[in-house]
Order: C-alpha cells, then sequence, then structure tokens
C-alpha cells in the first residue's frame, strides 16, 4: 500500500512538472512574439540625465523658458506668470503603427486659479513657439491640449483634456478653450498629483484610429480618455511637448517619454462603438492554456488514480 502511494504521488509531481513546462515555453512564445511586434524608437524617447557633457540632447531640442534638471524633469514652465517653454524631436517619426508613453506632472503653489496648461503634438511643423500652449497657431497634424484654466464658463470641469486636428488653416479658439476646434475630449485629474501621470497615446495607421489613455494613480489601471477615428497624420510628423503660463501659472514637468513602433497596430474603432476594450489575442490564449494545463492536470490525476484503483483491487483477489 505505501508503494502504490509513492507511486501516485510520484506520478502526480512528474504529471505537474511536465504541465507547468509546457505552459512555462508557450508564455515565453507569446513573450518573444509580443517583443517582435514592439520596437524601441530611441531617436523619439527622452529619460533622465535628459542631456549628454556638452548640455544637449542628441535626438531632441528645447529652448525658451525650458530648464532641465538631470536628475528629476525636463520643466518647461516654472511656476512663474508670462512663461513659455518647449522640448521637440529633431527627427520626423513616420512609422504608420506607434505607441507614445510620456510621464508628466503639472503642480504649483496655487490651490485656486492655477495654469495654463500644457500640450503634446504630433505636427507637421517644430519648434516654432506661438499661443497655443506654448506653440504656433494654425498648425497641421494632432495637438492634444491639457488645459488647467478656464478662459470661458464651459458644461464640464478643468483640467480638461482635448485633441484638435489641424490642417494648417484654422485658429485655436482660446477666448473659448477651443471649443470649436474639439475632436475629443475627456476631465482629467492630473494636477497636483503625488505621482506623475502616465500618458499613451496609440496610433493605427491602417484603421487610422488613435487613442489616449491616461493613468493618475500608482495602480495599474489606465483610463482611455479618447479615441479618434479617420485621422489621418502627416506621413512624418514631429513629436513636440510645449506649456505656457499668463497670469496665472504652474510648474510643468515632463519626466520620461517611450516611443515604440509597432508592427500590428491595434483597431481602436470596436472599442470605441462598444464603449469597452476587446481583449488582446494574448491574453485569450494566456487564459485557454491555463484552462488546458488545469484540465490536463485534473485529467491525469484521475486517470493515475484510476489505474491505481484497479491495481489494488485486482491484488484483492
Amino acid at each position: 500500500m505505501a508503494i502504490s502511494k509513492r507511486r501516485f504521488l510520484f506520478g502526480t509531481v512528474a504529471l505537474l512538472s511536465a504541465t507547468a513546462c509546457l505552459v512555462h515555453r508557450a508564455q515565453a512564445y507569446l513573450d518573444d512574439e509580443d517583443d517582435e511586434n514592439v520596437h524601441s524608437l530611441r531617436t523619439h524617447s527622452l529619460y533622465m540625465p535628459y542631456i549628454d557633457q556638452d548640455l544637449q540632447n542628441r535626438w531632441f531640442d528645447f529652448g525658451g523658458d525650458t530648464i532641465i534638471n538631470t536628475n528629476h524633469q525636463i520643466r518647461l514652465t516654472q511656476d512663474y506668470p508670462s512663461q513659455s517653454g518647449w522640448l521637440w524631436s529633431r527627427l520626423p517619426l513616420t512609422a504608420p503603427n506607434f505607441q507614445i508613453e510620456f510621464e508628466f506632472k503639472v503642480h504649483g503653489k496655487g490651490d485656486g486659479l492655477v495654469g495654463d496648461g500644457f500640450a503634446v503634438w504630433l505636427t507637421k511643423e517644430r519648434a516654432e513657439p506661438g499661443p497655443v500652449f506654448g506653440n504656433r497657431d494654425n498648425f497641421e497634424g494632432l495637438g492634444i491640449f491639457f488645459d488647467t484654466y478656464a478662459n470661458a464658463r464651459q458644461t464640464h470641469s478643468f483640467p480638461y483634456v482635448m485633441a484638435m486636428v489641424g490642417d494648417g488653416r484654422t485658429s485655436y479658439d482660446n477666448a473659448h478653450d477651443g471649443l470649436n476646434n474639439r475632436a475629443a475630449g475627456c476631465e482629467a485629474d492630473i494636477r497636483g498629483k503625488d505621482v506623475p501621470t502616465k500618458g499613451r497615446i496609440s496610433y493605427n495607421g491602417n484603421s487610422q484610429t488613435l487613442k489616449l489613455e491616461l493613468r493618475t494613480t500608482e495602480s495599474d489601471k489606465s483610463d482611455t480618455c479618447f479615441i479618434l477615428t479617420d485621422l489621418k497624420l502627416p506621413p512624418a510628423f514631429f513629436l513636440g511637448f510645449t506649456a505656457i503660463t499668463g497670469g496665472v501659472h504652474d510648474n510643468h514637468d515632463i519626466i520620461s517619454v517611450s516611443t515604440y513602433v509597432l508592427d500590428k497596430g491595434e483597431d481602436f474603432s470596436v472599442e470605441r462603438a462598444n464603449n469597452t476594450r476587446p481583449p488582446s489575442g494574448k491574453s485569450s490564449f494566456g487564459w485557454v492554456l491555463k484552462l488546458l494545463a488545469g484540465s490536463g492536470v485534473f485529467a491525469g490525476i484521475v486517470f493515475i488514480a484510476f489505474k491505481m484503483t484497479k491495481k489494488n483491487d485486482r491484488a484483492r483477489f
């Protein structure tokens, strides 16, 4: 009887080990497949200490009132009035499918009226300071505005994040906070946070869809701010960050930028129609693997138990 139990335990452990090995190999395959689909783009990424020994960055220009703290952040504006700063990629981005992840903080001493905000740009032009959150007006491409000050009465609260698609001729309606220019937007609690806010821009050139996600807490959960469809970006555009202050002011900090080229872009039009994110193939396949693994272990245990029972029954007779 003791020998039978040992054989039973040995068989069960062997089966579990084999199953775990198969699951591990399958997961490694999925990870490799995912890594092959995502390629880091150094020319459009930025990390501490930001500058080299010549106080320059090979891939980005900065100017205006921008101050670089090599241990903390790139501060586009300080918490002072009438400031304007900018940060632009030197090279254009031409990939049809991409993701841009960026960390930022908007903060200051003020608790009441603060502003004005900052912007992320995917535009044909670059490094032309102006009145639209520190950048030129009549731009061509996409501007995403993180607006912290209301110039007019609105139905939404501030801070407010909105997208404007520029055609090179249309001016930004600053007096009404871009109400007539708004392609999409959302309310977002992005100011005065204890941790940096994380943003992620994902674009699929085939379906011409773009999604902005924001994460304002330490959790891993990101919220979709908006999804744009039928968005055709310039074939070559520059990545920029600008900020401006006026009578009201804040610190506007960029902490990191990570850009990735994707072999296959996700179609966000389904998510927009259903207001839910479709499950990725990787997650679904992983769930199936776990189910199959669990079923295999259970079936193996039942089979071994059945064989041992039959053997013991034969031994009794």
